[in-house]
């Protein structure tokens, strides 16, 4: 008797410290502190109510365009409150590694296939003005919380329109403040060799940073050229005029934007046109004229005639301040010391205004732009349908994108804010 006693004490004592624990894991709660957030916007992520020094795996999920679901995850240990704070916790395991707010966001994987070679795409904001990540808290392999936070694209005011050859003689989307709202310098962005419509993300939420912003496409679409070849720089200068004559722009001053190849017509537009071009950026840039992608002839052309391939290209009028981008460990061309050379020519020039170099010596040519989104290092060239290895890693390229995003907006505060000045003093 008094062995089945003391197991019957034992049983009883089992039971409710179980039903202790699951009461207490039960109340776990996910605080957030801005749920709804523009989707380049940092949230802090808390996990209260936990069992002190318990075990607790947090974990993200995310739906892409085609309706694959990526997920991230990340097992803590709970603090002598019973608190996972994701900003100061280090993961015991996971999809990431160090202490990271937004960790659980950027390091998501598809459910198939490698994360280095695959890419996070939601739906464009043509189709939906934003995308949902949803969070779960899991003790003991049974979810005790879940919470789905919202991160937009475009701003309430914000509004777009698609630009045609036929009615406004470039492909782009534009992106425009709502109205009412400040007025600041236009925002010029397009992408490299892949051609198409690239920067549609970042053109949506520079708009709802106050930005008025055009994202163009010059090859790779209906009514385009099929490749990079022969591309006249008059066309950059066409769209950067239509912004510039938008309400929302400030004294019809534009920055300009390219990535990779792109970055060689945004540099030749600002020398071309320093009385337009009050700014520019570079990302994983070139300091010299390449030939047309696939190769085998010129890819810019001024006033009809060719570039020629090897060609610096000139800083001398470029009137505004220029920002390079660049990871050290780009494996498609040498952006690093690229960007030090045009710095270097910079300097060469008699009064010319304030430039900056950001280099990461970790990053890859997936350097820029927009942080917290799932982002591989190898891809299928959508040209060439080649594998092109980018350089970095995920986590490099993701800090570099963390750390110069702010930059580069801060960047653009600085150049309304010149701009207007000029006005003022009279210049």
């Amino acid at each position: 008797m008094l062995v089945r006693d003391r197991v019957g004490l034992l049983a009883v004592a089992l039971v409710v410290g179980l039903a202790g624990c699951s009461t207490q894991d039960t109340t776990a709660t996910i605080e957030v502190d801005t749920p709804v957030a523009l989707a380049d916007q940092a949230v802090h992520i808390r996990v209260t109510g936990l069992r002190p020094g318990g075990t607790v795996t947090v974990g993200s999920r995310a739906t892409d365009y085609q309706g694959a679901v990526w997920r991230g995850e990340a097992t803590f240990t709970a603090d002598d409150s019973g608190v996972v704070d994701l900003e100061r916790a280090w993961p015991v395991s996971g999809s990431y590694q160090d202490a990271d707010g937004m960790g659980l966001f950027w390091s998501m994987r598809p459910p198939t296939g490698d994360p280095d070679a695959t890419w996070f795409s939601p739906r464009l904001p043509a189709e939906a003005g934003s995308f949902e990540v949803g969070l779960s808290v899991t003790v003991a392999g049974r979810e005790v919380a879940a919470r789905t936070l919202t991160r937009e694209w475009m701003a309430a005011g914000v509004t777009r329109r698609t630009l045609s050859l036929g009615t406004d003689g470039v492909v782009g989307e534009l992106y425009l403040p709502p109205a009412g709202a400040v007025r600041r310098p236009g925002y010029l962005t397009f992408g490299g060799s892949g051609g198409g419509m690239g920067n549609v993300f970042e053109a949506a939420l520079l708009a709802s940073h106050g930005h008025p912003t055009l994202t163009l496409a010059y090859f790779g679409l209906p009514g385009l050229p099929a490749t990079l070849r022969d591309i006249p720089l008059e066309y950059f200068a066409t769209a950067a005029r239509l912004l510039a004559a938008q309400p929302q722009v400030d004294r019809g001053a534009v920055v300009v934007s390219g990535y990779s190849r792109g970055s060689e017509a945004a540099l030749l537009l600002a020398n071309d046109h320093p009385d337009l071009i009050r700014g520019t950026v570079l990302y994983a840039p070139n300091d010299k004229v390449e030939s047309s992608f696939p190769a085998g002839g010129d890819a810019w052309t001024r006033g009809g005639k060719p570039l020629k391939e090897g060609t610096d290209i000139p800083v001398d009028r470029v009137a505004g301040p220029v920002l390079a981008i660049a990871g050290s460990r780009d494996r498609v061309w040498y952006s690093d010391p690229a960007a030090r050379e045009i710095m270097r020519r910079l300097d060469a020039v008699p009064g010319a205004l304030a430039h900056h170099l950001l280099t990461y010596p970790e990053a890859g040519h997936g350097v820029g732009t927009l942080p917290y989104l799932p982002s591989g290092v190898r891809m299928v060239h959508p040209v060439t349908q080649e594998i092109l290895e980018m350089g970095g890693t995920r986590a490099a390229d993701e800090a570099a994108r963390r750390d110069s995003w702010p930059l580069v907006l801060k960047f653009l505060a600085a150049i309304a804010g010149t701009v207007a000045g000029a006005t003022h003093t009279g210049r």
